[in-house]
């Protein structure tokens, strides 16, 4: 079964950036579509972006558009997400997952996700 480890979170000052990385393994990532989700404390986990695994279309939630950017390195099999202009709106614990027929569909593959605190 797909395994996903996160990687890259940390510690950012308001505006900073931070560059996460979804690492799959026991199986190859491009025939997924790959979710980051993120949960702020007290909160309910909530959609960040997805990019399908057929066409490799992207979608964002409207809170990160034009800030954060999906992509695909599939020579690493791997997944980033390009985090810029943070806000401490954008705190949580932030995960990858995986769903095998598109982004709306069910996310059965998760990592165990990865902290993101945006604070001065």
């Amino acid at each position: 079964q797909l395994q996903l480890v996160e990687s890259g979170g940390g510690l950012v000052q308001p505006g900073g950036s931070l560059r996460l990385s979804c690492a799959a393994s026991r199986d190859t990532l491009d025939r997924f579509a790959i979710g980051w989700f993120r949960q702020a404390p007290g909160k309910e986990r909530e959609a960040v972006s997805c990019m399908s695994s057929r066409d490799n279309v992207t979608t964002y939630a409207d809170s990160v558009k034009g800030r954060f950017t999906i992509s695909r390195d599939n020579a690493k099999n791997a997944i980033t997400l390009r985090m810029n202009s943070l806000e401490p709106a954008d705190t949580g614990v932030y995960y990858c997952a995986a769903a095998k027929y598109g982004c709306s569909a069910h996310f059965a593959s998760w990592g165990q996700g990865t902290q993101v605190t945006v604070s001065s």
